[in-house]
């Protein structure tokens, strides 16, 4: 048989890949795994897992997830009070305790201003809970929602009576389940009234 009369140009080239009825199931099969595996990591491109909460935000400080209220005091020339500092953080977020899990994470921390009449001691920080985060290798010492950081005040004996601002730094580091955010100093204020 010469080359002339194997392709005489009555035949027809096609390109249909004929596939036998075990394999097209097999290829089917096959197809249909692939595409839930991609359904199941579409949500999931980082890594992390994918019921992770998502910062519901963009944030480029700690100070735009962390709210400082401070509630107002009362009390008398040589008197003692706790007073109650709230920290209120986004859902989504976490702060680092005090004290902190390793010495180079900044914890939280609550630093009072000076008055006259008015003596602030060590602040008295809550327990911490131990949450694991992909960015860590160890469980972290974090505070999230609403923590309560108790600051102890006294009167001095000779305290003039009336009512006086005593201002507050709260110095935070936020994290979300991915990564941390610049630190923040967050002013707030008590309201002391001395009878």
């Amino acid at each position: 048989m010469n080359n002339k009369t194997r392709f005489s140009g009555q035949q027809k080239l096609t390109s249909e890949i004929i596939v036998p009825p075990s394999r097209r199931a097999l290829c089917l099969t096959f197809i249909l795994v692939l595409v839930v595996l991609l359904a199941a990591c579409s949500g999931n491109r980082n890594g992390s897992p994918s019921s992770a909460p998502a910062s519901p935000a963009p944030v480029s400080s700690s100070a735009e997830v962390v709210q400082i209220r401070a509630a107002n005091i009362s009390l008398s020339a040589g008197g003692k009070v706790d007073a109650e500092v709230r920290l209120s953080i986004s859902s989504g977020f976490h702060v680092n305790a005090n004290p902190a899990t390793f010495p180079y994470l900044i914890p939280t921390e609550v630093t009072p201003g000076k008055i006259d009449g008015l003596t602030a001691g060590p602040a008295f920080y809550p327990p911490a809970e131990k949450k694991k985060f992909q960015f860590a290798e160890v469980p972290l010492a974090v505070y999230e929602g609403d923590v309560l950081i108790k600051l102890p005040l006294r009167a001095e004996k000779n305290a003039a009576t009336g009512t006086r601002s005593l201002p507050l730094a709260v110095r935070v580091q936020a994290c979300d389940h991915e990564k941390c955010f610049p630190p923040a100093t967050v002013n707030a204020t008590i309201v002391v009234d001395v009878k």
